[in-house]
């Protein structure tokens, strides 16, 4: 453990001390058993990202379900506490005991997103860990990864013992388990790992090599000591009899999301092309109504939240939301606790929803057409028109509503100028219908909030083979946005386009950018996802330094025959499906969504308790 008298002395240096202190409500905190495995389950950003992620929670609460296996939090301190550990010479511990991380029998690691890459080498660094699977031996800790970002593992997959790929509600306890058995029995690292890759989606990347063809592209992928040809992602088939946080921890301070995060489904219907979390988390599961009441009930009593977010990617898509709001209603007003929804598709926005729901604390509403041109909307297979765009403000103007956000994306495959002069011009639109409506009131006006962010092509998606526009370009069309908005009344946001061409590279990169990762952790680069530290300048001369050509990763078309870095990961879904509904992009042909009908792209031989996959 870490000494106390030290730690305050420390503490009294940096900005927010409840980042690191633990102790709060509802944290658990186990004594020692002999015979136990201990985890040390990290995040690589800050603790007020982490502690708003609902899966970090899920997963906290039960692999410490498990009687033998202890399991405590640490997230990437922020550069003053990463000044005062280096400095004290005191290693990166956990909340729950203050114990070290290189303590603890497996260190494992969420990866939500490529830009926590940094953030992952300085947390070991600041263990005392090596970096490299091959630089460790039995004295150190099993280090093992999941989360989206695994579904293309290769760039940090030297990094790795084992990476979890899909859910791991069960599939986690079950590796945990079998590790403190081959542990307690003396069975090597090696040995265990063989036994490792049997559990559900485990992916061992040591028994995996991958070779090039001269011009740089991949030319197979080979298993090797019995693994798999390919990993199947786990999945969670009955969602009411998994594991869901009724007493989640209460931070002492502030996070991105003080509130109850309620998951109504998993998975998504709809098919938008560009859309990761749509493909990968199929097949779409639902929790009944009930069982989400429960939930609910049960959360309010053990925080005191006085809000409730039903978290889901298409929340209009969940067959019993009428229900579902009714039930929450019952005991929500009197308890003066209220609801709050993501986006909604526009298609199946209407007025009753945003009475029950959306009026008791939202004075906007927020839309995500992606897309401003009819034409680009069916090449990204968003499957709404312009007309019921228009139809569900007029359903917001009807409910009072006076400030609508819009959602973008800018660099799309085949866009034209054309394409981006239509967002400013469907947003002058809805301007206009609302001061055409009847429910306009005298003396209000109206605000567009148009919010675009630049498109990455991610793994296991029908956009995956389409390079990102270069960096000029992502800019120019910036550029030709705002000066085509016209509107005092419509703002326009746009996401930092330098940020998404260092995503691009890594979410489409191989084994050979984890040199990059390593240089840039000794540069001092961290929190790449954070505008005051990101810096594409040190980047490119990381890359440069490593003979490394950035482009051929996040500009390149791809041809659907190349092999990809991340074939050997089985998503669910197939990849003649994702070369279908990419030559269907090519010619704006559009796909039904899956209630309408099966477009057989292979997630229902999942099953799944209350899918709507035949």
């Amino acid at each position: 453990m870490i000494d106390n008298a030290l730690l305050k002395k420390m503490l009294r240096e940096v900005d927010k001390p409840g980042r690191y202190i633990g102790g709060e409500y509802s944290e658990i905190v186990k004594k020692k058993k002999e015979g136990e495995l201990s985890v040390a389950f990290c995040f690589p950003d800050s603790y007020e990202i982490g502690m708003s992620n609902l899966g970090i929670k899920i997963l906290y609460g039960v692999i410490n379900e498990n009687e033998f296996i202890r399991c405590e939090r640490c997230f990437a301190p922020w550069v003053d506490m990463e000044k005062q550990l280096r400095e004290n010479n005191v290693p990166l511990f956990t909340l729950e005991s203050k114990t070290p991380l290189a303590e603890f029998d497996v260190i494992a690691f969420s990866l939500q997103y490529e830009l926590c890459y940094t953030n992952m080498l300085n947390m070991l660094s600041l263990a005392g860990i090596p970096f490299y699977t091959s630089e460790r031996d039995e004295t150190h800790p099993l280090v093992i990864a999941g989360g989206p970002s695994t579904y293309n593992p290769e760039p940090i997959a030297d990094f790795f013992d084992i990476i979890s790929i899909g859910e791991g509600e069960y599939s986690l306890p079950a590796l945990f388990e079998l590790y403190r058995k081959c542990r307690n029995n003396s069975v090597s690292k090696k040995e265990f790992l063989k036994k490792a890759y049997l559990v559900e989606g485990m992916y061992v990347p040591s028994f995996y090599k991958t070779e090039y063809n001269p011009d740089g592209t991949i030319s197979s992928v080979i298993a090797s000591e019995g693994a798999p040809e390919r990993v199947t992602k786990a999945i969670v088939k009955d969602l009411d009899r998994s594991f869901y946080p009724e007493k989640p921890i209460v931070p002492y301070i502030s996070t991105v999301h003080d509130r109850i995060m309620l998951e109504v489904f998993r998975g998504c219907i709809r098919g938008c092309r560009f859309c990761q979390a749509g493909i990968v988390y199929r097949p779409y599961r639902e929790k009944t109504a009930e069982k989400l009441n429960c939930q609910a009930k049960e959360c309010v009593k053990n925080t005191g939240y006085n809000e409730i977010s039903l978290l889901s990617l298409s929340i209009s898509d969940y067959n019993e939301l009428p229900e579902l709001t009714d039930k929450l209603l019952e005991w929500t007003e009197d308890e003066k606790v209220s609801l709050s929804l993501p986006s909604m598709r526009v298609d199946s926005f209407y007025k009753e929803l945003m009475d029950k729901v959306m009026s008791v604390r939202q004075s906007g509403i927020t839309f995500a057409p992606e897309a401003g041109s009819q034409r680009l909307r069916d090449v990204i297979n968003k499957n709404i028109s312009e007309e019921e765009i228009l139809n569900a403000c007029d359903v917001a103007f009807e409910g009072g509503k006076d400030s609508i956000k819009l959602y973008f994306m800018n660099g799309l495959p085949t866009e034209t100028n054309e394409d981006i002069i239509a967002i400013p011009t469907l947003a002058k639109k809805i301007v206009d219908r609302y001061f055409a409506s009847p429910h306009h009131k005298k003396g209000r006006s109206i605000s567009i909030t148009v919010s675009v962010s630049c498109f990455v092509p991610k793994p296991d998606t029908p956009f995956q083979w389409f390079g990102q526009h270069s960096l000029e370009e992502l800019v120019r069309k910036q550029k030709l946005l705002s000066t085509s908005i016209e509107s005092k009344r419509i703002s326009h946001k746009w996401h930092e386009a330098k940020v998404s061409k260092l995503e691009a590279v890594f979410s489409r990169g191989d084994r050979r950018l984890s040199p990059a990762i390593v240089e840039a952790h000794k540069r001092g680069m961290r929190f790449d996802s954070w505008d005051e530290f990101f810096d594409f300048d040190k980047w490119k001369d990381v890359f440069s330094f490593c003979g490394i050509d950035p482009l051929f990763y996040s500009d390149r078309d791809i041809p659907f025959d190349e092999v990809l870095p991340w074939d050997h990961i089985d998503c669910g879904v197939s990849k003649e499906f994702l070369v279908r509904e990419a030559k269907s992009a090519l010619t704006g042909v559009t796909t039904p969504d899956c209630r309408t009908q099966c477009s057989g792209c292979g997630a229902n031989s999942f099953g799944g308790e209350r899918s709507c996959c035949p």
